[in-house]
């Protein structure tokens, strides 16, 4: 099957692995001249919105599908009659808003922090004094990797906070002081099988995903995360991989927020599951069943940002994926995953990587 994939990095790259595993060719549309997926497909160069781009990779494809959720909906559906598109637009448009997306938590009865909806300074005010401070003020639509935010820890402070994001829709979300974060990762196809992997706990570092370790020993946050994913996946009719982040609070699991993709924090599936998340989006979106998703034992990921230093080179345990990007600050570029017998070898494996990586990349850690 012609698949065609939106956007054409390292997540698409990934895709595009998997597919031509399964025997698949791929397509990719993405602005860069050199993007990491150009290992696996053709790339047609043009911008997201590129009405006669998208069209191109339409008529040369059975079924559409896109590695991040920034795409633009209304250029997606003006191709919708001409070939499939997975995961359906109906999701992608409700991530791409954080107010629909907590609506929609609110809707399946799946708990998340209190918030408010934000278009004055004076609502910044009423936030203050009915949620409380500290506060997380972030736009509603393209923020990731901790950009469009701003803590707000002081009302001294309203004012600055909307200098600095004021000219975009927001909302002010309840500070949480988790115990860590997590990510629930579930896969369900075109006839409506569904497949969820381990809970997976995530560190962050300056926003970006630094640490992944799998599975979560914890059977009833387990549970909770399961429900959850499974109840997004049968609303929204869902095809292909969804990953849900979480914070964890004692006993009891807050949503943050879902993405309709494959997801960084599914990385460790490649060499730690029975069936790689990559490879499972690939099936569900031709119409296949999804695999089994088991774990292969404990497994880990170490995200490789700024720069894959020679040291990331030389472990003799452990699989480095270069994803041959540039480096750049705050960029990831690769990462590499470890699968052990025990929590205890694979944390020990973490540590050692994560000692050598961020020494040389300048990296803040595995903390969050």
């Amino acid at each position: 099957m012609r698949i065609g994939i939106i956007g054409a990095g390292q997540l698409g790259q990934m895709l595009g692995f998997a597919a031509r595993a399964h025997g698949h060719t791929c397509y990719f549309l993405g602005p860069s001249d050199k993007p990491p997926a150009a290992k696996v497909g053709p790339v047609v160069q043009a911008s997201f919105d590129d009405r006669v781009a998208l069209a191109v990779l339409a008529e040369k494809c059975d079924v559409i599908t896109y590695e991040f959720e920034n795409v633009p909906v209304d250029a997606l559906a003006d191709i919708a009659d001409l070939v499939p598109i997975y995961p359906p637009l109906a999701a992608l448009r409700q991530a791409q808003d954080r107010l629909t997306e907590k609506q929609l938590f609110e809707t399946l009865d799946i708990p998340l922090p209190e918030y408010r909806t934000i278009d004055s300074a004076a609502n910044l005010e009423d936030a203050a004094a009915a949620i409380g401070l500290p506060l997380v003020i972030k736009t509603r639509r393209l923020g990731y990797d901790g950009k469009g935010q701003f803590v707000l820890r002081k009302r001294e402070d309203i004012g600055a906070a909307w200098q600095e994001l004021g000219a975009n829709a927001l909302l002010a979300e309840q500070w949480v002081n988790f115990d860590y974060e997590v990510s629930a990762i579930g896969v369900r196809s075109g006839i409506g099988d569904i497949a969820t992997y381990c809970l997976t706990q995530n560190e962050h570092a300056g926003g970006i995903l630094s640490v992944s370790r799998a599975p979560v020993d914890d059977a009833v946050l387990t549970e909770q995360a399961d429900r959850h994913v499974r109840e997004l996946l049968e609303h929204l009719d869902y095809v292909g991989v969804l990953a849900l982040e979480l914070f964890v609070v004692g006993d009891r699991l807050l949503a943050n927020e879902f993405a309709p993709r494959v997801h960084n924090s599914g990385h460790w599936t490649i060499e730690g599951a029975e069936t790689s998340q990559f490879s499972n989006h690939v099936l569900a979106i031709v119409g296949e069943h999804p695999g089994p998703t088991g774990n292969r034992g404990h497994a880990g990921m170490i995200n490789l940002i700024g720069e894959i230093p020679d040291a990331a080179r030389q472990f003799a345990e452990g699989s480095l994926h270069d994803y041959g990007k540039t480096p750049r600050p705050g960029r990831k570029l690769g990462h590499i995953t470890v699968v052990a017998d025990s929590a205890t070898d694979r944390d020990r494996l973490i540590g050692e990587i994560t000692k050598s990586v961020t020494k040389s990349t300048g990296q803040h850690g595995t903390g969050t």
